[in-house]
């Protein structure tokens, strides 16, 4: 047997074996070798000397197997080499039998079907591979994501959200406090949100107990649009969502819209395509007006008149115009279908937006949209139904992701190729915009937001699908988790290639040679004369790409905690045990600052974004993101003290979204709690002869103060428990964990509001506010 040298600082000496002379023969004429002597100064017969790389082989310019390119000075590294070679080799087997399922089971085009067209991963690296039917049974038991249940608003029925979603993340960080206190309770507290006082527009409002009965109205017509006013809304589509969601033709909609005047110059006939594009543009053209309005005015609490309800009653005549259409769908029904997606996301939604694109998806398989065009179809009409197809396929990429659920469209499922974006398909798109080179067109967005969300998948399917198992359970291994990291950033360069194929007229120019899509935070150059669509794809397409990496790098901020809860002890040597994990809760945190630098400049400078209700929510995103960073990196430096300071800018650009939105002002709150919380707490930590007190209400930081708005209040009582506190986050003592706590829960709260109203029937009119 072989044993290990007792002197470490020499790998795998063999003590009880004596060095030869190099010409004395040993047992059986066999000669030794001498420890640490080079394979190939072995091999020809020439002493070693023990060196590394050794003399000889200096001499010769040969390659010394003793290099110390492998070498391991301490036991403890060898075993975490063991280990993660042991952990690899499992990897590769679990990818070869992988590979065997997939050849089993592989889906194969019927003969004559073109699908040259289709991104493939041999035509795009990016992509992911092919997704097949389910593998035969091995025996082997699968493995299912972890996720939180929740219930939203009043409503009492819990909802699932998976491992990516922003509530996993805000009830780990919850988890990681809780440990301390022996404390699973949720103190959570209701947000001022439309679910607390409204049900929806397609049934009638339920009737309060201790609130007077509501009345349904009865001239409903009055809740409609004038002909002046639907013009002057209508408008506002074409340089808003047209630009960033393409589903129509122009010129076939104006066509449509004027035909529905015809015979009458006071009421049109009904359209539910015409009453969904009123309601989007309502919706955004209230939310622009009130930001332009006295700022004084904003307030957290939702009334009746809150923008992100504005058009409800056109989204409900659209609705019950599309119930006659369910039986024979058109693509007109599919088109409505698609649009309410987004109604009802800005409005906040979630779960009914995540039905309703179910519902889109499938109707689009329905109408064929998933498989090529017939080739006798006019071009024109090929292309639209392209884009339609890879708009529900982005839309129901971002949601599922957004919300941790499984993926319910595959890329093997369908052999319909990505739309095209030339000079002849934009002179055929119905729209008359301006081509912004020789290369690009307004269409040129929309075909790179594709492949955007299609890169940012294959990442996230790499990830959550192959290592599904870290969410499994209450610990992991340290040198897991580093594998698991180093697999993810490996998988990131998918979207570094993404960066370098985006051409220059869609990127934001930066000052003093800034680059875009970095996260090197520097100022904007904001072209003035270009039209407003164009800044406004710029914008979306990079803030998209930075809120794409922050999720995709976030898990790791709470997998480190749970990481090193799992050691049987916390040593400045394991705190640096973990460097690929620590560099993706960085990026993650970096891209998250990189995202707040790019809309305190644009809000505050410009109105390209205000009242954008998709840019709030991933503001909110990267707030809360930034919070849980801090919590788990409380002594980062320069890092943590940038990712601080980046929280007080969320807070302003939150602040600036409140003038459209309230539940914007209630974020705000939220974050401005927070983070007076996490200043408290590190003040105390830093001088333990500090005692740590209930935080005043009345000397919050005055900065972002707001003094219209409600804070949320600290109960601030102690809690007396006894355990170990959460490695990787502050060692607080019970009375801050509480007050924690309490915040993190709010902040759950919020979440729902932001996130998701119960109903859609929310106010009725002539009728106040429920109960």
């Amino acid at each position: 047997m072989i044993h290990l040298h007792r002197d470490l600082t020499i790998p795998f000496q063999i003590p009880h074996l004596r060095p030869p002379n190099h010409h004395d023969p040993g047992r059986n004429g066999v000669k030794y070798r001498a420890p640490g002597q080079s394979i190939r100064v072995l091999c020809i017969s020439s002493l070693c000397d023990n060196n590394r790389p050794c003399l000889n082989c200096q001499n010769r310019g040969g390659q010394c197997s003793n290099d110390r390119t492998s070498e391991f000075r301490t036991l403890p590294h060898a075993f975490r080499e063991i280990e993660r070679l042991r952990q690899r080799n499992q990897e590769l087997q679990k990818e070869l039998e992988e590979e065997r399922n997939r050849k089993r089971n592989q889906v194969v085009h019927p003969a004559g079907v073109p699908n040259s067209e289709v991104p493939t991963y041999s035509t795009e690296p990016w992509l992911p591979a092919p997704v097949v039917s389910p593998p035969i049974d091995n025996g082997l038991s699968a493995q299912y994501w972890e996720g939180v249940y929740t219930s939203t608003a009043r409503s009492p029925s819990k909802t699932w959200y998976g491992p990516s979603s922003l509530l996993y993340f805000i009830s780990r960080v919850n988890t990681c406090l809780s440990r301390k206190l022996h404390d699973n309770s949720e103190h959570f507290k209701q947000p001022n949100s439309a679910s607390r006082l409204l049900d929806g527009p397609t049934s009638p409002p339920e009737k309060s107990t201790n609130k007077r009965d509501q009345e349904l109205p009865v001239d409903l017509t009055k809740e409609y649009l004038t002909p002046t006013q639907e013009e002057y809304f209508l408008d506002l589509y074409w340089q808003s969502h047209h630009t960033s969601f393409i589903v129509l033709y122009e010129d076939d909609f104006r066509k449509h819209y004027k035909s529905l005047w015809a015979g009458s110059r006071k009421t049109r006939k009904p359209s539910a395509l015409v009453d969904i594009v009123l309601a989007l543009c309502m919706q955004y053209g209230m939310a622009q007006r009130r930001a332009k309005s006295n700022s004084s005015l904003r307030s957290a609490d939702i009334d009746t008149d809150d923008a992100t309800l504005a058009g409800r009653w056109h989204y409900c005549r659209c609705q019950t115009l599309l119930a006659c259409e369910l039986e024979s769908p058109t693509l007109s029904t599919l088109q409505c279908n698609i649009l309410s997606v987004v109604w009802l996301c800005w409005a906040s939604f979630q779960n009914m937006a995540d039905s309703t694109l179910a519902l889109a998806s499938r109707t689009a398989q329905m109408l064929g949209l998933h498989l090529p065009p017939p080739k006798d179809m006019p071009q024109r009409e090929k292309d639209l139904r392209k884009r339609i197809w890879w708009s529900i396929y982005t839309a129901e990429t971002k949601t599922s992701m957004k919300l941790g659920r499984p993926f319910m469209l595959r890329l093997s499922h369908a052999s319909v190729g990505l739309p095209s974006d030339d000079h002849e398909a934009a002179a055929q798109s119905g729209s008359h915009f301006a081509p912004l080179d020789d290369h690009t067109t307004w269409l040129s967005w929309d075909l790179h937001n594709t492949k955007l969300l299609l890169a940012a998948r294959h990442v996230y399917t790499a990830f959550y699908d192959k290592y599904m198992g870290i969410f499994n359970g209450d610990s992991i291994a340290v040198s897991t988790m580093e594998s698991y990291a180093d697999c993810l950033s490996t998988h990131m360069k998918a979207m570094e290639r993404w960066v370098q194929d985006v051409p220059d007229a869609l990127k934001i120019p930066r000052k003093a040679h800034g680059a875009p899509f970095s996260t090197e935070c520097s100022s904007l150059d904001i072209e003035q004369f270009a039209p407003l669509w164009v800044q406004r794809q710029r914008l979306l397409l990079e803030l998209l790409y930075h809120t794409l990496c922050v999720n995709l790098y976030r898990p790791f901020i709470w997998i480190r905690s749970i990481a090193l809860h799992s050691l049987p002890e916390i040593s400045a040597e394991a705190l640096r045990s973990t460097p690929l994990a620590d560099i993706c809760c960085r990026n993650s945190a970096a891209h998250s600052m990189a995202f707040t630098n790019i809309m305190r400049q644009v809000l505050s400078t410009t109105d390209l974004l205000t009242g954008w209700h998709e840019a709030f929510q991933w503001q909110w995103n990267c707030a809360i993101s930034l919070v849980g960073y801090v919590l788990a990196y409380p002594f980062d430096g320069d890092q943590r003290q940038a990712a601080r300071e980046a929280i007080n800018d969320a807070v302003d650009v939150l602040n600036i979204f409140g003038n459209s939105y309230a539940v914007a002002a209630s974020a705000a709150n939220v974050v401005r709690s927070l983070l007076a919380t996490v200043d408290h707490i590190q003040a105390s930590d830093l001088d333990p002869a500090n005692s740590l007190q209930p935080i005043d209400e009345g000397h919050r930081p005055s900065a972002h103060e707001n003094p219209t708005m409600p804070m949320m209040s600290l109960r601030g009582q102690p809690h007396e428990a006894v355990g170990q506190a959460d490695p990787g986050f502050l060692e607080l003592d019970d009375e801050t964990l509480v007050t924690m706590q309490d915040f993190l829960a709010g902040s759950m709260d919020m979440a729902f509001a932001v996130d998701g109203y119960n109903s859609t029937n929310i106010l009725w009119p002539n009728s106040g506010p429920m109960g």
